[in-house]
């Protein structure tokens, strides 16, 4: 059983900080997972702000760089650390994990398509007003 529940989202001013949390329960070999938070944003699709795999290599979308921080505690705790808030960031934020069976192969790589992941967080809101 695969269970992601995510924590934090709040109405902020910009300028401001939020920490995200997702606890994720997964089956087996937690290790091997990539792990995301997604944004929507009022569209059909969820785009992916930060990834974290193998060796915790963490990947980050360009408008959150030097910004948001992605981390992962025990293979338990999924967080992303928002600085610097700005009104552009509001959006549902969904934290996100799928079984990499290339964990061991140089072809190694988290993706960032939302259709990559299968297992999701119920979602919770970020806003920020200017």
């Amino acid at each position: 059983q695969v269970h992601l529940a995510e924590s934090g989202g709040a109405s902020v001013q910009a300028g401001g900080s939020l920490r995200l949390s997702c606890t994720m329960e997964l089956s087996y070999s937690a290790d091997r997972y990539c792990r995301a938070w997604f944004q929507l944003t009022g569209g059909l699709q969820r785009e992916a702000v930060a990834t974290i795999g193998r060796d915790e290599t963490t990947e980050y979308a360009d408008a959150v760089k030097g910004r948001f921080t992605i981390s992962l505690d025990n293979n338990e705790r999924l967080s992303l650390l928002m600085d610097n808030l700005k009104p552009e960031d509001t959006a549902m934020y969904y934290c996100a994990a799928y079984y990499n069976v290339n964990y061991y192969t140089p072809e190694y790589v988290c993706e960032i398509r939302e259709d990559r992941y299968h297992y999701w967080g119920q979602g919770t809101q970020v806003t920020v007003s200017s």
